[in-house]
């Protein structure tokens, strides 16, 4: 049976002060508000935060800590990166790759998002990869073969044991912080179809346990219509995610 998950991608945002301030808010009322809640919750803050973050959140419980990125090799003289081997000792558990900023802003591509794959999946990390399409991909109706080649080239080498472990996330470009949200029907339509891109490189139990998060512009006001659809298995929230109440009712959508 597959997982619900709502992430908080902070994104580069939050001082140590935020951090700290967040999470202990976030921890008190996730425990207390959601009560008997399956739901898993992965915060992602900055690389310097994770230990402290790490710190605040309970051991053992349903959240969990995440990175927003890790290279490709597991060391060397790569100034400025953060290995996913570093990562999980710090007690990472999940990571964010081919988030549409990393693949806009610093041209990451599926190639170098599969050696991505191949490291976090190593070091014992659960990558959350994410797909989604531009306004101008959609406009020319090309959202589905568009998201077939990320998959394909980005994802399908995995073995069937190695995906287990993959998260996936649909972020239609065209809705992240533009306040444009994809309808819970254009929501779903998208994660059927990669439920059934999955079914056809693995097989059905393989699709049918993948957890599949939205990721455009999801808020406290349209979460629990967004994952009230059959194939929207959680969210991986930006802004929200920023903001204690806000993220913890987006949690209690379920």
């Amino acid at each position: 049976m597959r997982k619900n998950i709502v992430a908080g991608n902070w994104k580069m945002n939050t001082t140590l002060q935020d951090a700290q301030a967040l999470v202990s808010e976030i921890v008190p009322m996730v425990q207390d508000e959601t009560t008997g809640s399956a739901v898993e919750v992965v915060i992602c803050p900055p690389f310097p935060l994770l230990p402290v973050v790490g710190r605040l959140l309970p051991q053992g419980g349903r959240l969990h800590l995440g990175a927003q990125n890790c290279h490709q090799k597991e060391s060397g003289a790569f100034t400025g990166e953060v290995s996913a081997k570093l990562l999980a000792s710090i007690g990472t558990e999940y990571v964010i790759l081919g988030h549409s900023e990393r693949r806009q802003y610093f041209g990451e591509d599926d190639e170098l998002l599969s050696q991505k794959l191949k490291a976090a999946l190593s070091a014992g990390l659960k990558p959350i990869f994410c797909v989604g399409e531009s306004l101008e991909t959609r406009e020319a109706n090309e959202t589905f073969a568009f998201i077939e080649k990320q998959l394909k080239d980005g994802l399908f080498h995995l073995s069937n044991e190695e995906f287990a472990q993959v998260v996936v996330a649909y972020e239609p470009v065209w809705a992240i912080g533009t306040g444009k949200t994809a309808t819970s029907q254009q929501a779903q339509e998208v994660h059927a179809f990669i439920r059934e891109q999955i079914a056809r490189a693995y097989d059905a139990e393989a699709a049918q346990n993948t957890t599949i998060l939205y990721g455009g512009s999801a808020n406290a006001q349209n979460a629990r219509e967004l994952f009230s659809q059959p194939d929207v298995d959680g969210g991986l929230i930006g802004g929200a995610s920023l903001k204690s109440r806000d993220f913890t009712e987006i949690i209690k959508s379920f």
